[in-house]
Order: C-alpha cells, then sequence, then structure tokens
C-alpha cells in the first residue's frame, strides 16, 4: 500500500506540473485593445487554427484537471 501511495504521489506531482502549464500556456478572455490590433492582422485561416489550438488546450486543461481532482481524492481515501 504504502509504494501504491508514493507511485500515485508523483503522478498526483506530474499531473500538477502539467496543469500549470497548461493553464500558463492559455490566453486571457480579456484581451482588450492589442487582441482586437492582432485580430485584424491574422487571416483567416489563421484564425481557425488559434480556435483549434485554444480548443486543444482547453480540452487538455479539463483532463488535467479531472486527473487531479481523482487522484487526490484516491490518495486522501489511501490514507
Amino acid at each position: 500500500m504504502q509504494v501504491l501511495s508514493i507511485i500515485l504521489t508523483v503522478v498526483l506531482l506530474i499531473v500538477c506540473v502539467a496543469l500549470i502549464i497548461l493553464v500558463l500556456m492559455q490566453s486571457g478572455k480579456a484581451a482588450g485593445l492589442s487582441g482586437a490590433i492582432a485580430g485584424g492582422a491574422e487571416t483567416f485561416f489563421g484564425k481557425g487554427k488559434a480556435k483549434s489550438y485554444e480548443a486543444k488546450l482547453a480540452f487538455y486543461t479539463k483532463i488535467a484537471v479531472t486527473a487531479f481532482v481523482v487522484l487526490s481524492i484516491v490518495l486522501v481515501i489511501l490514507q
């Protein structure tokens, strides 16, 4: 049981680091004036690529959050 707890703790730490990186990679929702200026300079295809990139980041963030919550609950139950 102790080895399982150590393994799950290491996995939880990896998920935490991944979650921090994923959140920092996402752009803010309120880009303001700089977002309006940069948005006009992009092409139509560039906007679609950016939206899919943002959607992928949001999807991976949801997976990381779910893994974080599940691993945290499992570790509390084991201890």
